[in-house]
């Protein structure tokens, strides 16, 4: 008896879509990390204590590229959102995942921040405060959500374990002190008076919210590094996340004790002057001392066979708020070994971003990067013995 042929099933939506949008499935909110480290090299070049022929033009071609660099990440971000939000949810809901949504606060506030240090030289300083409160603004409201939504999510959507804990934890709890140390530049282009001193007390709210929430998170991540088994080699460069807020905090006290004066009332200026130094300075210690643990363990880690992963571009941010956080302590002390410190940092981070974003480049043009998880390997079939 002949049958009707069943009718083929409809093909599948995903082949339906555009060859771009297809492109985009796997890019993960991790990518605002390659924005975060480009303009971190142009804004912690200008703190920089020399002044080299050449060097500002250089600093703001690298704060342009990181601007072109945000605009392109945008449009993927919101194609990935459109065409894949089976994946993106999927990202919400994967504790290794979700904190990496804090990137994309600390990419606006970046590239804001470096307009203003930076990119003025070529659009002037009218347009680059105008681009700075705007991404600032974006920013920060971005970066407090992310601070509430992603452990709310750890809390009650993801299953995570004592021994899971990460130094990528940290990203939506640092987040708002980017914006504790970028948001004091603003307030000189504020009315004076209270606009300025609220800017200001504002920051040093946001400073005191990602502070307090680091150090609940930090020894978690401490006690995971010496109680558990090392990281996954692919894991180990996060381990300089821990930089950030250190470095970044170190930054906002000094950008504190540098706009104060005019903008709040006396004592409390001279207050911030001196809890820029007292708080600065052993922070800054104990970031020096986290920077020779954490290159251990990736040499360590490079020696057992670690390859290139996006998870590289950790040492470019967070190295280079310890750069800005070198040189806020070198304003404010005056001494030369603040300033050999920065100099020397700095040599790490354009080391490091030369590193990742070769690698990065050349995994874009293969492919590999934007390429899905490799499928998991079938189970081998029982092996006979053979007999003679």
């Amino acid at each position: 008896m002949v049958t009707a042929a069943r009718p083929l099933p409809p093909l599948p939506r995903a082949t339906a879509r555009p060859p771009r949008a297809r492109a985009v499935r796997h890019l993960g909110p991790n990518w605002y990390a390659c924005v975060m480290g480009t303009a971190v090299v142009a804004s912690a070049g200008a703190a920089l204590p020399l002044h080299v022929p050449g060097l500002r033009p250089a600093l703001t071609a690298v704060w342009a590229s990181s601007a072109l660099l945000l605009l392109v990440l945008l449009v993927a971000r919101a194609l990935h959102w459109v065409h894949h939000r089976d994946q993106a949810r999927a990202h919400l809901l994967d504790p290794a995942v979700a904190p990496f949504y804090g990137c994309l606060s600390m990419a606006l506030l970046a590239v804001g921040g470096g307009a203003l240090s930076v990119g003025r030289d070529w659009i002037g300083t009218g347009p680059a405060v105008a681009i700075d409160a705007v991404l600032f603004t974006a920013g920060t409201v971005i970066g407090l959500a992310a601070a509430v939504a992603v452990p709310y999510l750890m809390a009650v959507r993801h299953r995570v374990t004592p021994e899971q804990a990460a130094p990528a934890w940290l990203l939506p709890l640092v987040a708002p002190m980017v914006s504790a140390a970028l948001g004091p530049h603003l307030a000189p282009h504020l009315p004076a008076g209270q606009p300025r001193e609220t800017l200001l007390l504002a920051c040093f709210a946001l400073f005191g919210l990602s502070l307090l929430a680091t150090l609940v998170m930090l020894p978690l991540v401490f006690a995971r590094l010496l109680t558990g088994d090392p990281l996954p080699l692919a894991l180990t460069p996060t381990l300089f996340l821990v930089l950030g807020p250190l470095g970044q905090s170190t930054t906002a006290v000094g950008a504190f004790a540098q706009v104060a004066p005019g903008v709040v009332p006396q004592p409390y200026d001279e207050g911030f002057r001196l809890f820029a130094v007292l708080y600065g300075v052993p922070v800054m210690g104990f970031a020096l001392l986290w920077l020779c643990l954490a290159a251990a363990l990736v040499v360590r880690a490079r020696r057992h066979g670690m390859r290139f992963a996006m998870t590289w571009w950790s040492f470019t941010f967070p190295v280079g708020t310890c750069v800005t956080g070198a040189g806020a302590l070198a304003r404010q002390t005056g001494l030369v070994a603040y300033d050999g410190l920065t100099l020397a940092l700095y040599v790490v981070l354009a080391a490091a971003w030369a590193v990742a974003a070769w690698h990065t480049a050349r995994g874009l043009l293969s492919g590999a990067l934007l390429a899905g998880p490799a499928p998991a390997p079938s189970e081998p079939r029982p092996a006979t013995a053979r007999t003679r």
